[in-house]
């Protein structure tokens, strides 16, 4: 027995102990089942907008291939969000193989935190920046006031339109993220959207009616002007159409992960 109270024996315990902390310090978290689209583990959602949500989803994939998967977890286990999110996305495989475009819009109501993980192939087009200002402007709002399924519903819409725009035209809203904060539809108040609204056009009118006043008026030039007002239809159009078909694809009956990989791309948010 003395060689394990020896100063080697000490050594060798002390070590041993710290291999341990550091095996668990390193291990995976645990994951729940996808068991669908809607993988309501902290159940926030009523079974008729986890329908909803699904059959949302499921038209999304079918009209564009991309896969969005809403996970609502009791708990983040002692992780950060932005730890077991990437690591949720690898483990379900959520997106093509070849071309890793899924995404996972995750709520731990508990930790009062929520994330958007994108997929690498789809971070051109759902980049860090306007994941942030969805979380921002369509999701907390409705949370801080204590409207937890219009704000998973709001987020996952904002998202789902994003990824229906053909590829040029979400890349163009993308690169301007806080000018098209207004493009997606907000859970809060009407207010919010018209004050931002003003503040995109305001400038764009004044900038005009200049040209007209000093006589050099000959249009909008250079793209800054020109290229956001394609934008309009979009504003007004709201997101009960897009991404909404696909109906036989409900219930999320035999829904898997096609392949697809994360590497942290996308944002985080509390309330």
């Amino acid at each position: 027995m003395k060689r394990f109270f020896g100063p080697r024996g000490r050594l060798t315990l002390a070590v041993l102990a710290l291999v341990a902390l550091a095996g668990a310090a390193f291990a995976a978290p645990t994951f729940p089942k996808l068991t669908g689209r809607v993988v309501d583990e902290a159940n926030m959602l009523s079974p008729a907008v986890e329908q909803q949500l699904t059959e949302k989803l499921a038209g999304l994939e079918a009209s564009t291939g991309r896969q969005l998967v809403v996970a609502t977890l009791p708990s983040l286990q002692g992780y950060e969000i932005e730890d077991y999110g990437y690591q949720l996305g690898r483990a379900w495989k959520i997106g093509d193989e070849k071309r890793d475009d899924g995404v996972l819009l995750i709520i731990a109501p508990n930790d009062r935190k929520v994330r958007i993980e994108v997929g690498y192939g789809l971070e051109p087009i759902l980049t860090d920046a306007l994941s942030s200002t969805i979380i921002q402007t369509a999701i907390l709002p409705a949370f801080k006031a204590g409207k937890m399924e219009a704000g998973v519903v709001a987020g996952a819409e904002a998202v789902v339109q994003q990824l229906s725009l053909p590829d040029d035209q979400a890349k163009a809203i993308a690169a301007q993220p806080v000018q098209q904060s207004s493009h997606f539809e907000f859970s809060g108040s009407p207010l919010i959207f018209y004050i931002l609204f003003g503040l995109w056009l305001v400038p764009i009118l004044l900038r005009g009616f200049g040209r007209l006043l000093g006589g050099r008026h000959r249009g909008f030039r250079g793209r800054e002007d020109s290229s956001l007002w394609w934008l309009l239809p979009l504003l007004f159009s709201g997101s009960s159409d897009r991404g909404s078909g696909g109906g036989s694809w409900g219930g999320g009956g035999g829904f898997s992960g096609g392949g697809g990989s994360f590497g942290g791309g996308g944002s985080s948010g509390g309330w």
